[in-house]
């Protein structure tokens, strides 16, 4: 689930007088809650109203679908049973449950949320929506949402499978993301939330959006909203919404020492601001343009006070969310002490260890190929 926009207060969420549309919008509630009371998919955090619980697996559904997100919801709350228990940890603790989930800025909010809701809140989540958006990761979408389920309140949504609903359902063929646009689905996304059962509503529309609305392929037959929808009835259904143009993926390219002493290799945390802040990562750099990898990789071990020549040892392709990664492996056998930077936290472990420690994508792969390549010993047979 995306927020987008910023509340400027309950009144904004007020249901609007002139919401501008081809049907009544109080007949958009009872057909969708007819529908969920059928249809509803069975999910962990449904048949909860603790709003840790809630708040936990929309910051989770951020971005990320619901498939891969319940085994880290569920290992979340064996590892932070209450809110308390979050806030109580160090943020290590949790970047390390987080690893593999991306949008890593999502952990450290989440963390610092639990840590905001502990102290001004005594461990309690507050109810109204300006309390709630001022937790770090809540926006007006997320906040709508833990307040319609976790309190039954209305909570107006407006994630990317509402978005693709009302965008249908309305026939908008300009960009949703278009800040005229965006302006016109809240408003409509507000006609149509019910004062009533709020908590329904809220997964009720998103579980339309999941499971029938989809990007692709709609499946109208079996919609509740089919008779209200425009698109179907323009015949626009697999066109709507409108796709942005893809914008051209920069490649970056970077090099990574794999750096062994007794079979141990080192390992550096990366700063908890910015991107895939506080996983863990072996010794890299930036490749600019027209430098060669091997220059960069000899600086490299150079600043880290060793001596020695590095060699090729592959090559990892990797996509993030804004770049793709071209990255260079080199080797080298080390007898000094590594040097590291002050205030940069660095471990030497197995590659059997390192398996255990939240190293972020390219450097996943990276490990993986490490520990093919490591000759069998006791230690490694033993894992399960």
């Amino acid at each position: 689930m995306t927020d987008q926009a910023t509340c400027k207060g309950a009144a904004c969420c007020a249901p609007t007088s002139n919401p501008d549309l081809p049907f009544d919008p109080e007949s958009v509630a009872p057909l969708l809650l007819d529908w969920y009371g059928r249809e509803g998919r069975e999910l962990p955090w449904r048949g909860t109203r603790d709003p840790y619980r809630v708040w936990l697996s929309e910051i989770m559904l951020q971005q990320t679908g619901v498939a891969t997100v319940i085994p880290y919801y569920q290992r979340f709350l064996e590892r932070f049973p209450t809110v308390l228990d979050l806030a109580a940890a160090e943020l290590d603790a949790a970047i390390e449950l987080w690893a593999g989930l991306g949008y890593y800025s999502r952990a450290r909010n989440l963390h610092a949320a639990a840590r905001k809701v502990t102290a001004e809140h005594g461990g309690r989540f507050p109810e109204t929506l300006e309390a709630l958006q001022a937790l770090p990761g809540v926006g007006r979408s997320t906040a709508g949402a833990i307040r319609a389920i976790a309190f039954d309140r209305p909570g107006v949504i407006l994630d990317g499978n509402v978005r693709r609903v009302l965008c249908r359902l309305l026939a908008v063929t300009d960009d949703p993301r278009a800040t005229a646009t965006e302006k016109e689905l809240w408003r409509w996304a507000e006609a149509l939330t019910p004062e009533n059962r709020s908590h329904d509503y809220a997964q009720a529309i998103m579980d339309l959006g999941a499971t029938l609305c989809t990007p692709r392929r709609p499946d109208c037959p079996r919609c509740p909203l089919a008779g209200l929808c425009r698109a179907k009835a323009l015949g626009l259904e697999d066109e709507l919404p409108r796709r942005a143009a893809r914008k051209s993926v920069p490649t970056r390219m970077q090099v990574a020492l794999l750096l062994e002493r007794d079979g141990r290799f080192l390992v550096r945390q990366r700063p908890f601001s910015g991107m895939l802040g506080g996983l863990w990562e072996f010794p890299a750099s930036d490749v600019a343009e027209g430098q060669l990898p091997l220059v960069v990789a000899r600086r490299l071990l150079a600043d880290l006070g060793l001596a020695g020549e590095p060699t090729e040892a592959g090559r990892v392709r990797h996509v993030y969310s804004h770049f793709k990664l071209d990255l260079r492996l080199y080797r080298a056998a080390v007898t000094d002490e590594f040097a590291v930077a002050e205030g940069v936290a660095s471990r030497r472990l197995t590659a059997v260890e390192l398996a255990d420690l939240p190293l972020h994508g390219a450097h996943k792969k990276v490990l993986s190929d490490l520990i093919q390549s490591q000759p069998s010993t006791p230690e490694s047979r033993s894992r399960p």
